[in-house]
């Protein structure tokens, strides 16, 4: 089936969003790992492996509707030094996915592709998921204290 050139152009920013997130959790992860927090390792690295299902879901979108996945565009990557800056830089991120999700459904609506439109809705929930985790985990470091959220983390 032929699709819009342009929710397939959105279809392929996106996939270049899901694929720096998968990098940049990755990195998080395997940092956090090496710090001795296999808790966090673990918590991040699901939400990599999230990310690779929703760039997997697009791909096959994109290849359905007849267009070329390019799959060697990445955004910049934002690692943190540290677990609040990782955090930090991982909210700015999802932040920016949730509003590019919410504007490729939009568009999907507008040209009347509704089952590409759902797929979207779909991956923007598991987005506001991982926004409210990272928020989660934003909050205890506010309300423990660095350190004492960390000890809970190692493991």
């Amino acid at each position: 089936m032929k699709g819009d050139p342009k929710l397939i152009k959105a279809l392929n920013a996106l996939l270049a969003d899901e694929l720096t997130a998968i990098n940049q959790y990755m990195v998080h992860s395997e940092m956090c790992d090496n710090w001795g927090y296999g808790k966090l390792h673990k918590t991040i690295e699901k939400r990599a492996i999230d990310e690779m299902k929703h760039a997997e879901k697009l791909i096959g979108r994109i290849v359905f509707l007849e267009g070329l996945p390019i799959v060697s565009d990445l955004k910049k990557l934002t690692i943190g030094a540290d677990v609040p800056k990782m955090f930090a830089n991982d909210h700015f991120s999802e932040t920016g996915a949730i509003k590019s999700y919410n504007e490729a459904i939009v568009l999907a609506g507008t040209v009347k592709d509704f089952a590409t439109r759902e797929i979207l809705e779909s991956i923007l929930q598991d987005e506001d998921a991982h926004i409210d985790g990272i928020e989660e985990v934003q909050d205890q470091i506010g309300q423990m204290g660095l350190q004492m959220f960390l000890t809970t983390q190692v493991g």
